[in-house]
């Protein structure tokens, strides 16, 4: 009797191992562009409420030409970056905790949940009662708006570490700080980078929040008063900046993910 013939059955769950498209997201971004342009050009897209893609470029391109953009840009990198790095380390750190011992996530997971949905922008006149107007309120107010969706994101990505892994670590005989470092922080890596993602948009919203507060230069003081002369060329160069920044910043966390999480595959 013959053997019955074997195919291979295709794997149809693409989305479980998507494949690099780099193309997709330029064309996007040039057709998107291009329908702004030609409806602006021929009146279909009002040029009271949105302005020409070109003449926003033009206005960047002044802006750099000048160096009034990095005259707003790099304190706003500063305040971002300081803010955000107390905010990300606190934040790993208390989520960490919080995920490994039952005393910590009694005692602080109810506070760290009661202050997470509280909206950070309406805190920041309290921050300016409390640390002045000067820069120490926007820092802390950068900070405490990454601080707690990173609790909450570490916290969830060491709870949801695979306990099998745990227990198969236990089983060779590692002890607890080794099961931590070679089982649970690989294990909750990923899930908190993802999570830092969602931290760092909601640092640059709140940095344009605190820099339209008492702030001379800013990407966010500069949107101010361009609002405020409701010049839409200005407007719109200020919030592509901000685009470019979060594009930025997203790109870096995904070279770290490419750099540190090769293994997953």
């Amino acid at each position: 009797m013959a053997d019955p013939v074997t195919r291979a059955v295709p794997f149809r769950g693409g989305g479980f191992n998507p494949r690099p498209m780099r193309i997709v997201a330029p064309i996007v971004f040039v057709v998107l562009i291009a329908v702004l342009e030609v409806g602006t050009r021929t009146g279909i897209i009002s040029g009271l409420t949105m302005p020409r893609p070109s003449d926003v470029a033009k206005t960047l391109g002044g802006l750099i030409s000048s160096g009034l953009l990095w005259k707003h840009l790099l304190p706003s990198l500063q305040r971002l970056f300081v803010g955000g790095l107390i905010g990300t380390l606190a934040g790993v750190t208390l989520g960490t905790l919080i995920g490994l011992f039952t005393l910590v996530r009694a005692g602080l997971l109810p506070l760290v949940s009661a202050l997470f949905p509280i909206p950070k922008i309406a805190l920041l006149p309290l921050f300016v009662i409390w640390f002045g107007i000067d820069e120490s309120s926007k820092y802390a107010l950068i900070a405490f708006g990454v601080f707690t969706p990173t609790v909450v994101a570490t916290f969830g990505a060491v709870d949801n570490v695979d306990r099998s892994l745990i227990r198969m670590g236990q089983s060779f005989g590692l002890s607890w700080w080794a099961i931590v470092r070679k089982i649970v922080l690989p294990g909750a890596f990923p899930a908190i980078l993802s999570g830092l993602r969602v931290s760092l948009a909601i640092g640059i919203i709140l940095l344009v929040a605190a820099e339209m507060l008492g702030a001379q230069y800013g990407i966010g003081a500069y949107i101010l008063e361009a609002g405020s002369l409701y010049d839409l060329n200005r407007l719109f160069a200020g919030v592509t900046v901000l685009s470019v920044l979060g594009l930025i910043l997203s790109t870096v966390i995904g070279l770290v993910e490419k750099r540190f999480l090769n293994w997953r595959g």
